[in-house]
């Protein structure tokens, strides 16, 4: 069972108050959790909507709302569901157990849970895949027991080593582990470092039958975070849009931090400071930062970070092409494809294909990415061939997420490590035990939440805990 989060605000906090920075995901879980806590929270956002990088917005070219890219989250997600309830859109979600393979040519391949206990429920229908050889079953099977086995391997070690040592075959390098396993963490495999694959193996497939079920918005993103505003309002806090913080200082005779806006004539003054940004944002605002050796050590962690690009195309025909909710392609340069018509409840037949995990297609231009995603398309849908597109999109989010390459939890300082006086760190590239996920985004808002209380003198927790493994994996774990 979840942990239930606190109900009723602390009133001995409620004359502390908090600037939060950043308005993505890890911006409004902290600020909402210290919210409900009884601060009183300021959320600052230099954009004029919430999400951050897990936003949608009205594209000019196509006159249509759109997401940033696809996200999704699973069943072993904890923090991600707590923020959701917290602010009344978990109902907003729909989940699925199955996920249908389909190689050019149009063969399917369905995978999802049996009855039988963990880890073995996924394995009779990976065993009845035909997108699979024998022996790429085989390989995978003793990959997988390596895991149950307890060989996380070293984090110093990539995931492409860990692969050649378990003798995985051609198959199941491009069609597990390159496809599934290398873009749910948005890298090569020889970019991973191998214990954020194998948590990624245990979590999804082995661990319990509901860690694995996919969950995705009915709603365009921005609108799952819709309520934000009020639920602040009603704790006594407040949202500021489109509004650029210039510096942010400690005033130590008062013991505040006076944070100053671009164009604003009032400063806002707090007692705490979560700075809630991704690392090449914090890196920006270390400059408009007091000065201390330790923010010299955070700004060399963050030197250690990179990007990965996502990119997503945007189709809209006049006929539908798929019955399908969503499906995982294979061997082309699309990966995923996502039927928001009927995700969403969308007008007209609106697909959405997904790449990550690949520098190459986000160098295409435009026109030359489009053709090629939907002369992909029609390798597996029949349909999309007498279908006529009626326009189209291709979003290139070239800071989607961080890599996680071996040794990088060494740059990912923990939420209560910021160099300055009752300031606090947030975000999905800190020391949260996740990837670069929208539930390792909440988890740093728990975490920066729980830091906060307790240096208020006023403990609470936050953090929802991750799911037990279930079945025969209570006694292999």
């Amino acid at each position: 069972m979840m942990r239930s989060e606190p109900t009723q605000p602390m009133s001995e906090n409620i004359h502390k108050s908090v600037a939060v920075v950043g308005g993505g995901v890890a911006g409004m879980s902290a600020a909402c959790a210290l919210a409900e806590a009884g601060f009183r929270v300021t959320l600052i956002e230099r954009r004029g909507y919430l999400g951050g990088r897990a936003s949608s917005y009205l594209h000019p070219g196509v006159n249509e709302v759109i997401d940033n890219c696809q996200h999704v989250l699973f069943g072993c997600c904890t923090n991600l569901p707590a923020f959701y309830r917290r602010v009344g859109v978990a109902n907003q979600v729909l989940w699925t157990t199955e996920m249908t393979m389909i190689e050019p040519g149009g063969r399917r391949s369905l995978l999802g849970p049996s009855p039988l206990p963990a880890p073995l429920h996924g394995f009779p229908r990976l065993l009845a895949a035909q997108a699979f050889s024998l022996a790429d079953k085989l390989s995978l099977a003793r990959a997988f027991t390596a895991v149950m086995r307890g060989d996380h391997g070293n984090p110093q070690e990539n995931l492409g080593s860990w692969l050649r040592r378990h003798k995985q075959t051609q198959g199941a390098l491009d069609r597990f582990w390159r496809l599934v396993i290398a873009s749910a963490l948005n890298a090569e495999i020889e970019e991973i470092a191998v214990p954020y694959a194998t948590k990624v193996v245990r979590e999804l497939f082995m661990n319990s039958l509901f860690a694995g079920a996919m969950g995705m918005s009915k709603l365009p993103l921005s609108d799952l975070y819709a309520n934000v505003p009020e639920y602040l309002l009603q704790r006594g806090g407040k949202l500021l849009l489109q509004t650029n913080v210039e510096s942010a200082e400690w005033d130590a005779n008062d013991s505040k931090w006076v944070v100053r806006m671009r164009g604003q004539t009032a400063d806002v003054r707090s007692d705490f400071l979560v700075l809630a940004v991704p690392f090449e944002g914090l890196q920006k605002l270390l400059r408009m930062l007091p000065a201390s050796p330790r923010a010299e050590q955070l700004a060399a962690q963050i030197e250690s970070h990179t990007h990965w690009p996502i990119c997503s195309v945007h189709l809209w025909f006049d006929r539908e092409i798929t019955d399908l909710d969503h499906a995982v392609l294979l061997d082309r340069e699309i990966h995923w494809l996502y039927n928001q018509s009927k995700l969403q409840g969308r007008s007209g037949h609106y697909i959405e294909l997904v790449v990550s995990a690949t520098r190459r297609f986000a160098a295409l231009p435009r026109d030359e990415a489009i053709q090629l995603a939907i002369a992909e398309l029609k390798e597996f849908f029949p349909a999309a061939h007498t279908a006529t597109l009626v326009k189209a999109a291709l979003i290139k989010e070239v800071r989607a997420t961080f890599g996680v390459p071996p040794g990088i939890d060494a740059a990912r300082p923990a939420a209560d490590e910021a160099p300055w006086p009752n300031s606090f760190l947030a975000g999905d590239w800190i020391a949260t035990g996740w990837p670069s996920t929208m539930e390792s985004a909440a988890r740093s808002g728990h975490l920066a939440a729980e830091a906060l209380c307790k240096a208020a003198g006023r403990p609470q927790a936050f953090l929802v805990p991750d799911l037990q493994p279930r079945g025969l994996m209570r006694f292999l774990t």
